[in-house]
């Protein structure tokens, strides 16, 4: 298996709220988790962090390779759930940390399935030659006004509100988390946050990957990200098999 990542501070902001880690678990076994973190002054810093390491050490404690379909599920949520009560107990534990929070999408890659746990708006998609297809939902506001038919998807794209997320961890003491798990087969797993989504259309993406290597993807999605000026932090992970 293969695994990519990178992260940027953009063009316009001055510190990286963005968080990832990628971990090998086995020889045909990979996590990757994605936070974008939220908050005043480094608190955002802060709750992405924690959650990208509560989460990863959580996985390798509990990681066997003859888990079960429904133990992995059960594995991510939990782990999920864990990180969220630790930054909630520090947002309001510790001033400069009130309110803290994290997007977070983890997905731990085994056998060709990819198993996935989100909270937020980052973002999970299934990239192969002939197409992309977003796996995860996003927890936002604009979501909401999509599916109620308020919004169209171009109307979206450039709406004061896009940034506005319904779900987040951290925030509440209990959180609803979001799974999904599919054949990825000869296909790309994507990871990122919306520094990535905001700026590049699907077919955007899907260019760029089909005209380059696994491991120039990442930082040519990034590169692409930027020169939109874009004006947000950007992270983005690959898993091949």
């Amino acid at each position: 298996m293969k695994i990519y990542g990178a992260t940027d501070v953009g063009i316009v902001r001055t510190s990286n709220q963005d968080a990832f880690k990628n971990t090998v678990l086995a020889e045909n076994s990979v996590l990757s988790v994605v936070c974008d973190g939220m908050g005043g002054a480094n608190a955002g810093n802060v709750a992405s962090k924690m959650a990208t390491e509560i989460i990863t050490d959580f996985v390798i404690k509990s990681y066997s390779p003859n888990l079960t379909a429904v133990s992995v599920e059960n594995m991510l949520r939990t782990a999920i759930s864990s990180a969220n009560l630790e930054i909630f107990s520090s947002s309001n534990k510790v001033e400069e940390y009130k309110g803290m929070g994290t997007t977070v999408v983890a997905a731990l890659v085994h056998g060709g399935v990819a198993y996935i746990a989100h909270v937020g708006d980052s973002r999970a998609y299934l990239l192969k030659k002939d197409g992309i297809t977003q796996i995860t939902r996003d927890h936002s506001v604009i979501q909401d006004l999509i599916e109620s038919g308020h919004l169209t998807l171009e109307e979206a794209r450039n709406h004061p509100k896009k940034n506005v997320i319904t779900r987040a961890v951290g925030t509440l003491e209990d959180i609803i988390v979001d799974f999904d798990e599919l054949q990825i087969g000869d296909g790309v797993l994507l990871l990122c946050t919306d520094g990535l989504s905001n700026m590049l259309s699907d077919e955007e993406i899907q260019q760029i990957f089909s005209e380059n290597n696994l491991e120039d993807t990442a930082e040519l999605l990034i590169k692409s990200a930027n020169e939109k000026l874009s004006n947000d932090n950007v992270t983005v992970t690959l898993i091949s098999q």
